[in-house]
C-alpha cells in the first residue's frame, strides 16, 4: 500500500535467504514474491542476479507473474573498479532482470572502501556516481544501500556523508543508511541519522537494520520516528549472523501502535499467515516467542493471568490477536490453575465437565508432567487426555503388544551397510485383532507404517494425515542412555496441525505414545 509516511521494503528473498539453513528454490521465491504482494508490501527486494542462476532464473520467470501491490528490484552492486557499468557482468545482469528498480549497494565507509575494497575514497565516489546515473538512464528506481554506513560514520564522517551526497547527486530516489555489522545502539543511530538530515535535504532516506544487537526493530522504529520514510527487513526477521529486522513486527507496530497505514486492514490480519507460510517454505520452524505472529505470542500459563483475561482479554494482552490474525490460547501445566483447564476444555468444546472432575484432571496433568509429559506444547494430547478420561469413551484402536527387529542389509552399488527396521504389531480394533507387519527407514517409521497399515482399510481418512515434524528430548542428560525421553510429534492432514506428546525411558515407547495420540487425535476430532 504506497504511502506518503512511511514505505515497507521487504529483502527476504536477498537478505533473508543469506541465513544459515535456509536455500529458497526458485518456485519458493515466486510463492514468497506472490504472498508478500498479496500483503501489500509496495517494493520486494528479489535477489542479486549476478550472483546465482537461480536468481537469474527467478528473474526470468517473474516475468510471467502478475502482481497487484508490489513492484520487484534487483540487488547488485555499484560498478567494480576501474571499469565501466556497461563491461561490468554484475551491472549488465540486473539490466537483464528487467525489474521497475534496483537496488544498488555502495560502500559508505572510508575503511571499508581502502582496507576491504582496496581502491581509492575517489575511485569508490566515482562508481557510486557513475552506477547510479546510468540506472536512472535506463528509467529505473534507484535505491542506493549505503553499506557500513553508521559505522563509516563514526570513522570518518565527512566520507559516508560525501558518499550519501554523491547518491544523491546522481539521481538516486533514497538514500538507504545500513548498519551492516548490526551493532549500532538507538543514540547513536538517531545522531548519526540527525547529521545526514542536515547535509542531505531533498532525497528520501531509508533505513536496513541488522539484529546483532537485538535492536534492529527499535532502532527501525526510532528512525521513523525520527522521518526515515522507507523501512527495510525480512519476514520473521531473517538474515545472515542474527537476522535483519522483523519486517512483519514492524509493520504490525506502525499499523497499531503509531496509526501508519501502511497495511490494510484485511491485510494485517494475515499476518500470522504469511509469517508461517513463508516459515514453512524456508523449511524454518517460527519461534513461538515471534511478536504478534507467534503460536506463544497470546499464550497464557499463569493462572492468575488465565483469571485476568476471562474477565477481559485486555487485561493481558496489549492488542487484539484477531488483528493480525493470530489467537488467545491457555497453557496447560502442572503451573495451571483450574481457570486453565475451563478455558482449555471450552476451546476444545468439552466444557461440561464437574467441577470434581475438573480437580482429578488438574491432578493427572501435574502428574503425568512429573513424568515427563508437557502438555503446553502439545494440545492435541490434551484433549485426548480429557477424553479419554470421559465415561463411555472408546478408543477406535488400542495396541496390544509391538516388535522391533532392526538388522544390517548390503545396499545395492556401493556395498555398504544400512539399517532396516522391521515392525509387527497387535492392534484391538472394534473387538478384533488384527495383526501387522512394515519394514520402514527407522523403528519409528516402521512402527507408524506397521499400524496404519492395519488402520487405514478401516479409517482411510486417515490417508491424509502426515507426520510434518519428530523432536527427542532428553530430560535427565546425568541417566546418560538411561534417561527418561520427550517425543513431540506434529501431524496435519491438510488443514489442521497438532502437536502431540509421549514421554518414557523407552525412546520408541515414548514415540509410539505421541502417534497414537496424534492418529486417535485425527479419528476422534474429525469435522
Amino acid at each position: 500500500m504506497p504511502t506518503d509516511q512511511v514505505q515497507l521494503y521487504d529483502t527476504t528473498l536477498r537478505d533473508g535467504s543469506q541465513m544459515e539453513g535456509i536455500s529458497l528454490s526458485v518456485e519458493d521465491k515466486i510463492r514468497i514474491t506472490k504472498k508478500l504482494d498479496e500483503l501489500g508490501f509496495e517494493w520486494i527486494e528479489g535477489g542479486f542476479p549476478g550472483s546465482n542462476p537461480k536468481d537469474a532464473e527467478y528473474f526470468r520467470r517473474l516475468r510471467e507473474v502478475k502482481l497487484r501491490h508490489a513492484k520487484v528490484s534487483a540487488f547488485g552492486g555499484t560498478r567494480k573498479p576501474n571499469t565501466t557499468c556497461e563491461a561490468d557482468a554484475n551491472i549488465q545482469s540486473m539490466v537483464a532482470a528487467d525489474t521497475p528498480g534496483v537496488t544498488l549497494v555502495g560502500k559508505a565507509s572510508l575503511y571499508q572502501v581502502t582496507d576491504i575494497l582496496e581502491t581509492t575514497p575517489e575511485e569508490n565516489l566515482a562508481m557510486i556516481a557513475d552506477t547510479v546515473r546510468y540506472f536512472k538512464q535506463l528509467g529505473k528506481t534507484v535505491f542506493f544501500d549505503a553499506e557500513h554506513f553508521f559505522d563509516g560514520f563514526y570513522g570518518d564522517p565527512d566520507y559516508s556523508l560525501q558518499c550519501l551526497v554523491t547518491a544523491a547527486r546522481a539521481g538516486a530516489d533514497a538514500l538507504v543508511l545500513c548498519d551492516t555489522n548490526g551493532g549500532m545502539t538507538t543514540r547513536s543511530m538517531l545522531r548519526a541519522l540527525e547529521a545526514v538530515q542536515q547535509r542531505v535535504k531533498d532525497v528520501r532516506l531509508g533505513i536496513h537494520l541488522h539484529n546483532d544487537a537485538g535492536l534492529a526493530v527499535a532502532n527501525s522504529l526510532h528512525a521513523v520516528e525520527a522521518g526515515v520514510w522507507q523501512v527495510q527487513g525480512c519476514v520473521n526477521g531473517y538474515g545472515e549472523r542474527c537476522g535483519n529486522a522483523d519486517i512483519l513486527t514492524i509493520a504490525a507496530n506502525l499499523k497499531l501502535k503509531y496509526g501508519i497505514d501502511v497495511l490494510e486492514d484485511e491485510q494485517l490480519a494475515r499476518l500470522t499467515e504469511v509469517a508461517n507460510y513463508v516459515a514453512e517454505l524456508a523449511n524454518m520452524a517460527l519461534n513461538p516467542q515471534t511478536p504478534y505472529v507467534g503460536a506463544a505470542a497470546f499464550a497464557h500459563k499463569a493462572g492468575y493471568h488465565v483469571a485476568g483475561i476471562i474477565k477481559d482479554e485486555k487485561a493481558y494482552q496489549h492488542v487484539d490477536p484477531a488483528l493480525v490474525g493470530n489467537r488467545s490460547r491457555v497453557l496447560v501445566s502442572e503451573l495451571s490453575g483450574q481457570r486453565n483447564l475451563v478455558m482449555k476444555l471450552k476451546e476444545a468444546g468439552l466444557d461440561f465437565l464437574s467441577q470434581d472432575e475438573i480437580k482429578r484432571l488438574l491432578e493427572l496433568v501435574k502428574e503425568r508432567e512429573a513424568q515427563g509429559y508437557q502438555y503446553e506444547g502439545a494440545e492435541a494430547s490434551f484433549e485426548m487426555l480429557v477424553r479419554r478420561s470421559l465415561p463411555g469413551y472408546r478408543p477406535p484402536f488400542e495396541l496390544e503388544d509391538f516388535v522391533i527387529v532392526e538388522r544390517r542389509r548390503v545396499r545395492k552399488g556401493d556395498g555398504g551397510n544400512e539399517m532396516l527396521a522391521e515392525a509387527m504389531v497387535k492392534l484391538t480394533i472394534n473387538g478384533e485383532t488384527i495383526h501387522t507387519a512394515h519394514e520402514g527407514n527407522g523403528p519409528v517409521n516402521a512402527l507408524d507404517g506397521a499400524v496404519r497399515k492395519a488402520l487405514n482399510p478401516l479409517f482411510p481418512q486417515l490417508e491424509q494425515v502426515k507426520l510434518v515434524d519428530y523432536k527427542v528430548r532428553i530430560l535427565d542428560s546425568q541417566s546418560a542412555t538411561g534417561a527418561r525421553v520427550r517425543v513431540l510429534i506434529e501431524s496435519t492432514d491438510g488443514t489442521r496441525h497438532w502437536t502431540t506428546v509421549g514421554s518414557s525411558t523407552d525412546i520408541i515407547e515414548a514415540s509410539w505414545l505421541a502417534l497414537a495420540d496424534a492418529l486417535e487425535y485425527a479419528l476422534t476430532t474429525e469435522g
